[in-house]
């Protein structure tokens, strides 16, 4: 296995703009982790997990209900992990390759700002019109980089929306993807490991509320209708040539305590998405 670690200003000089801008204001800096395991002549498996380890919205600040459990804003990273560790432990004929933009969403004077623009490492141009809408600013250049690689299949995991949650609440996780066979198998193995998800669509028309009008792009349309829709239809923007794409709006979070699950974090899709990978390995 190789590991690499990208921070700070060399996240400038290594091209992912994005994921300095939003983690620059904090004490501690951005960083852009990656590691490789496993057969390099295997299955081509990509998983990129956002990594905000503390979300206090930036100067578009949360209101103080809202940040009380915003330290499980890094859930979609640590379920990327979780993923991970299940096809290492058993041994999966896979080439594995797992991407976590990390960075807390702080405020300071070197905060980022509404009206600033930014390049993305894709080369589409960002309008910021809402700091909290910043985790699909940081899987935009960490799922282009994962993209220049051309996976089988690209796997974004992150606590994106409360638009997701209005939608299907805690324990169901919505998840985006164009391809059927895949579609099917992640809602059956959603249902034999107990790790329930529903398919949303990639439904282009809603494309025209991305839209800038000085910029390629709107981090954050205004209105909120289908949030999770749009959030997920930006991310796709920045996937070009992975054969199959599956991004999921997970919380991570289970609000009171189950028989075997204490209140708190939780591991959302990564049981779905692996029940559903191993099909494809035969």
């Amino acid at each position: 296995s190789k590991l690499y670690s990208i921070k700070g200003k060399d996240l400038l000089t290594e091209n992912f703009p994005l994921i300095y801008q939003v983690g620059k204001a904090a004490s501690q800096e951005p960083r852009l982790l990656e590691f490789s395991w496993g057969d390099s002549d295997g299955y081509k498996l990509t998983i990129v997990g956002k990594g905000v380890c503390y979300d206090t919205g930036g100067l578009n600040i949360k209101p103080g209900f809202s940040m009380g459990n915003m330290k499980k804003d890094m859930g979609g990273a640590a379920s990327a992990l979780g993923l991970a560790s299940i096809i290492m432990n058993l041994c999966l004929p896979i080439s594995l390759r797992v991407i976590l933009p990390i960075v807390e969403n702080s405020i300071s004077a070197k905060s980022f700002r509404p009206g600033d623009i930014f390049r993305s490492r894709r080369g589409y141009s960002v309008e910021i019109n809402n700091t909290d809408a910043e985790g699909r600013l940081i899987l935009a250049d960490a799922l282009a980089y994962a993209d220049e690689d051309s996976p089988d299949c690209l796997i974004c995991m992150a606590t994106l929306t409360g638009a997701a949650r209005v939608a299907l609440g805690p324990e169901v996780t919505p998840f985006y993807c164009d391809n059927e066979k895949f579609s099917e198998l992640l809602i059956r193995g959603g249902e034999e490991s107990f790790d329930p998800v529903w398919r949303m669509p990639f439904y282009e028309p809603y494309e025209s509320l991305l839209k800038s009008d000085v910029a390629d792009l709107d981090n954050a349309p205004s209105g909120g209708m289908a949030g999770s829709i749009t959030a997920a239809l930006f991310l796709k923007k920045f996937v070009r040539r992975a054969a199959i794409f599956a991004h999921f709006d997970i919380f991570a979070w289970t609000q009171k305590s189950k028989p075997g699950r204490s209140k708190g974090a939780v591991m959302q899709g990564s049981r779905a998405i692996f029940s559903a990978i191993k099909p494809l390995l035969d």
